[in-house]
């Protein structure tokens, strides 16, 4: 993939061809930086040019995002992580590609001695491959609790579909299909089950 790695009055921007863009677009997430796709009909002289004109808007962006980063745990070779049913396993590897491998209920990330632990593209891969865990034992223990309660409490659902939901725990469709967030693996026993009882109200 085409790209270039810019510092623009101090901020690092990432310009990369897409062949699917039909406009330039800048995005800033953590742990990414600021990056804007740029499509084949825009040259890169003129994405630098557009990037220029709204480094303000960047920069004011940039802030906020650096202070969502501060949120975020920093993960390293001493870091201790567990899920319900995986843990997590940091090593160098000789390989030339970061891999993550979740299996045998480990989650097991293999780094490139050319990169750092800390370098965002590795901070990333982690958290992927914990959420890809997440979902796993989501699909294993919320259909199975959901059949349980709907035995319990006598009520008919469709299907239970597990979702990468940042925003609700669940939700019900009109012909009661379920969608359950694969980050109620993260709470306690007790406190999940509240996230989907029927006493609770709602999904």
């Amino acid at each position: 993939m085409e790209e270039q790695v810019l510092n623009i009055k101090g901020v690092e921007v990432t310009l990369f061809r897409s062949q699917k863009a039909k406009s330039l677009n800048i995005t800033i997430k953590p742990f990414t930086g600021v990056r804007v796709s740029v499509p084949v009909s825009i040259s890169f002289k003129k994405a630098k040019q557009a990037t220029e004109e709204r480094i303000d808007w960047i920069k004011k962006h940039l802030s906020k995002m650096q202070k969502a980063e501060d949120q975020f745990t920093v993960f390293n070779l001493d870091t201790k992580f567990q899920t319900r049913s995986h843990h997590l396993e940091l090593k160098i590897s000789d390989t030339d590609t970061l891999k993550s491998v979740v299996r045998n209920n480990k989650i097991t990330i293999s780094i490139p001695q050319s990169k750092k632990v800390e370098d965002a593209e590795v901070q990333n891969e982690i958290r992927k491959a914990i959420e890809r865990a997440w979902r796993k034992e989501a699909k294993e223990y919320l259909p199975k609790r959901v059949e349980e309660l709907a035995s319990k409490h006598k009520f008919d659902y469709k299907k239970v579909a597990v979702k990468n939901s940042k925003t609700r725990w669940g939700s019900c469709s009109f012909d009661n299909s379920i969608n359950l967030s694969l980050h109620l693996m993260r709470l306690p026993d007790h406190l999940a089950r509240l996230c989907y009882s029927p006493r609770a109200g709602s999904y």
